[in-house]
């Protein structure tokens, strides 16, 4: 039994030995990182088949107990068995693909046993196929990618060798030759099979820790050329700029040329084809037409799907990514190689992760233009008294989460974009539908809860009809605002609560809050004209009282209470009278 050990150790090691060859070859590694799709599957079921394959070959044949062989095994004396490795590639082929490989490569070792004869034949191919099968479903339990998994998969290996022993005593015949046969060879081939699925499951877990690995550097990378290039890119797609970019990501990526374009023109090139890739000249390839009006990432390996207009271009691989600006596309980056083996899954991925990058910074871009926009005099205005800081403070903001969490700095990019354009259509309106004045409080608030995570709750209770009531632009915001800055303390969280209801044939619109409350001083002159106070001047209520005033009315009206600790509650009036609704939403407010 001693004996056998050093001679199944030589077996394993063969299949190591391949193992590891194949490891260090980038299409092995694409297939087991891709095995989910079904030229993959049906890749690891040859590849894990033919370790099943080899060491049927490789095995080392017993004959009554005795060691007989050592050869190459094309056949198996009608009483000899074969002690192997098989069962080490099926289990990993199983808990690496999951069913249908496990399933696969288990038919394959164990047919293939089958036909090599021997008395084990039969009961050696029917423990193949099971294990293939146990460890194709428990896949999924086991994530053989992660290194908490070792151990788990080990015992696997180990359990379907034990349960092979167990299928050889009750199939094999006679009974006696398999006895002494499981004497000889289980404790060899169950430690031997166990030491190999480690070795082996080591292997593939580096495979997948590399990938991890090198996205970890990737997004380092990617984070460091945008912070490179972000005080370029934030002043839009203009030639001087985006030519410093466009240097600074053709340094720091594998890639021989850089071209950004707006949507008509070229409006930097670095790199090679330089002579013809030229900026405020037209597009040079047909390529980027088609980026730019499909909107999306599209890859070209070939010269002839860059198509070039110049027939000595020596670019013969992009990537063309779309950059865009609150979804719209309004310009392009790209990557360009001159040979196509360059441009491999690890630059595709940079390449997709500076384009989302750089759109974000476009986007801050286009923020920077409309905060331009607010000198206007109208529109400063009107637009609600935004404390002076909103803006530097939720660019900041941005900013930071740029850098960690593009998904979130877009959202909140959305988010401004719509408290600006609620601001600007705001000053040109008299009257907005309560539920544009509720999107313009909550693109403010969430701005405000991603500078202040879980420093005040706000709740909305307003009925579907009463969002259609029209209101003055500008009334609710300043409201919500004024709760969130001056009722609570910094180390004190608070609730706001907006709602709406129908009395009396109007429409009541409050907004109260739990937070410090109003001196009766100050409160007896809020409304009514501005203060000097550290805790704001008031403008934004007496804004607000004057305008519903001067549209409604006595009709209307605009009341704040208040109770020192106890909080602060603006209420405000407007008639329905004056609404243009529909007959049914007017019936539904007296339900």
């Amino acid at each position: 039994m001693l004996a056998l050990i050093p001679l199944m150790l030589e077996r394993v090691g063969i299949l190591i030995i391949v193992a590891f060859i194949l490891s260090r070859m980038r299409s092995f590694r694409q297939v087991i990182h891709n095995e989910r799709g079904m030229a993959a599957k049906v890749t690891i079921i040859a590849i894990f088949g033919a370790f099943g394959i080899i060491s049927n070959y490789t095995g080392v044949e017993i004959g009554h107990g005795v060691v007989t062989s050592q050869d190459w095994l094309t056949d198996v004396d009608q009483n000899g068995a074969i002690a192997n490795t098989r069962i080490m590639g099926v289990v990993i082929g199983g808990l690496l693909g999951g069913p249908m490989i496990g399933i696969g490569v288990g038919l394959i070792a164990g047919l293939h046993r089958l036909s090599l004869d021997g008395f084990t034949a039969v009961a050696c191919a029917v423990s193949t196929i099971f294990a293939g099968i146990v460890t194709g479903f428990l896949s999924k339990r086991f994530k053989i990618q992660e290194s908490g998994s070792t151990t788990k998969a080990v015992i696997m290996g180990i359990l379907m060798e034990c349960f092979q022993m167990g299928i050889i005593l009750l199939l094999a015949k006679p009974f006696d030759e398999a006895l002494n046969l499981v004497k000889l060879i289980a404790f060899p081939m169950i430690a031997i099979n166990g030491f190999g699925t480690l070795l082996f499951l080591l292997i593939i877990q580096d495979i997948f820790q590399e990938q991890e690995r090198t996205r970890a550097l990737q997004t380092h990378k990617a984070l460091y050329i945008a912070n490179q290039t972000l005080p370029f890119f934030r002043q839009g797609l203009n030639m001087d700029s985006c030519a410093k970019a466009a240097e600074i990501i053709l340094k720091w990526t594998g890639a021989d040329a850089i071209s950004i374009t707006n949507q008509q023109q070229v409006v930097a090139h670095a790199g090679a084809g330089a002579d013809h890739h030229l900026p405020s000249g037209t597009m040079a390839t047909e390529l980027t037409k088609k980026v730019l009006e499909q909107g999306r990432i599209i890859i070209a390996k070939t010269a002839m799907e860059i198509q070039c207009f110049n027939p000595n271009c020596p670019l013969e691989a992009a990537i063309v990514l779309p950059l865009k600006v609150y979804d719209k596309t309004v310009g392009t980056l790209k990557l360009y190689f001159t040979n196509s083996s360059q441009l491999d899954s690890v630059e595709q991925e940079l390449a997709e992760g500076l384009g989302r990058l750089f759109s974000g910074q476009l986007e801050m871009a286009e923020l920077e233009r409309q905060r331009r926009l607010l000198k206007d005099a109208e529109i400063k205005a009107l637009q609600a008294q935004v404390h002076p800081h909103f803006l530097f403070n939720a660019i900041n903001t941005i900013s930071s989460l740029i850098r960690k969490d593009t998904d979130q700095a877009r959202k909140l990019l959305i988010q401004l974009s719509v408290f600006f354009r609620s601001n600007l259509q705001g000053a040109r309106q008299m009257l907005i539908p309560l539920e544009k004045e509720l999107d313009h409080v909550e693109a403010y608030l969430s701005i405000e809860q991603a500078r202040f995570p879980d420093r005040y709750k706000v709740t909305f209770e307003i009925a579907p009809p009463f969002r259609e009531v029209l209101i003055p632009p500008f009334t609710l915001q300043p409201l919500v605002e004024n709760a969130i800055h001056y009722a609570f303390s910094k180390n004190k969280t608070g609730t706001v609560r907006v709602r709406a209801y129908q009395e009396e044939g109007r429409m009541v619109l409050i907004t109260e809050d739990d937070g410090k409350g109003i001196s009766p001083e100050k409160l007896a002159v809020l409304g009514i004209q501005t203060v000097d106070s550290a805790d704001g001047t008031g403008t934004a209520l007496w804004n607000i009282k004057k305008r519903i005033e001067e549209i409604y009315g006595p009709e209307a009206s605009l009341q704040i209470d208040s109770i020192l600790e106890k909080g602060t509650r603006v209420v405000i009036k407007l008639p329905l009278a004056r609404q243009r609704w529909g007959e049914e939403s007017v019936k539904s407010l007296y339900r």
